[in-house]
């Protein structure tokens, strides 16, 4: 095998190409994705079919298009109640740049906002995988579904957990899963995964009266569209920027500067009072 390591002092080798990728190519006056020329992605793809091809290194066909560009936009936006909304606006309000305030809001990202679509892509993932449903007729399909279903609901009961990607804080029944299941239906683009989400559904909305979020339906379509878990996070964060320039730049235009958490009249003090600098010290002479 060719040797692609120059020698450098005290005998160590250098590797002559130190960066390899297989996302673009770029060359004197050319630039290629994915190995299609970026001049035809600009005339032919959408933005949605773009980051489709970056993140999954192929186009996708027509149905897959339309699903992937309908989760993207139902990440958009969930107005100022998110804890990444009110930091952007907040870092804005201080006079920052507007990439600052956005950066602050995607920071704010965690386990608590925006962590469950990466949990329900492992659950459904790992779960349809262990189902082994390859060469199985569609009625034994379902019946294992329905029975893995099953197992998880219980299984989360008895641990008193959560299980991500269902129940919202604001709504009974999240109306952006709501229609993305009714588009996901009319694509016939209900797979495994979001049958499962789905089969967990009934049972949860059974024994608690809850329902699937845009979180949970997501998790589902975009397992279906072979996206890997680990890419969870990264897709929601793609569908959330435009939302946090918005409120951002709101904030910037139209607010106040240098916005107040809360009033000083909110603020209840349940440390320590009245201690002396003095005796303290004597203390610790003792």
């Amino acid at each position: 095998m060719k040797d692609t390591q120059k020698p450098g002092k005290n005998g160590f080798k250098f590797p002559q190409q130190r960066v390899k990728t297989r996302i673009t190519e770029v060359k004197p006056n050319h630039l290629s994705t994915r190995g299609y020329n970026q001049e035809d992605l600009i005339e032919n793809l959408s933005f949605a079919e773009m980051v489709f091809l970056l993140l999954i290194e192929r186009l996708p066909d027509e149905r897959e298009a339309k699903i992937f560009n309908h989760i993207l936009v139902s990440f958009c936006d969930h107005g100022v109640t998110p804890p990444s909304t009110q930091s952007a606006r907040l870092i804005a309000s201080s006079g920052a740049n507007i990439n600052n305030a956005v950066a602050g809001g995607l920071l704010s990202f965690g386990k608590n906002h925006a962590g469950a679509i990466e949990k329900a892509m492992e659950l459904f993932q790992e779960s349809i995988e262990s189902l082994n449903l390859e060469d199985t007729d569609e009625a034994d399909v379902n019946r294992k579904i329905a029975g893995k279903a099953i197992e998880i609901v219980d299984k989360y009961e008895s641990e008193s957990k959560r299980i991500p990607g269902y129940g919202h804080r604001y709504h009974d029944k999240d109306p952006r899963a709501v229609k993305l299941l009714d588009l996901a239906i009319s694509e016939s683009a209900i797979g495994h995964h979001t049958k499962l989400a789905l089969a967990i559904e009934n049972m949860l909305f059974e024994r608690k009266g809850i329902c699937l979020n845009v979180d949970g339906v997501n998790a589902g379509l975009l397992s279906d569209l072979d996206f890997d878990s680990s890419l969870g996070l990264g897709i929601f964060m793609i569908g959330r920027l435009p939302g946090l320039v918005a409120h951002a730049y709101e904030e910037m235009e139209e607010e106040e500067k240098f916005r107040r958490f809360c009033d000083l009249e909110d603020i209840v003090y349940e440390g320590f009072k009245n201690r002396n600098i003095n005796d303290s010290l004597d203390d610790e002479n003792l």
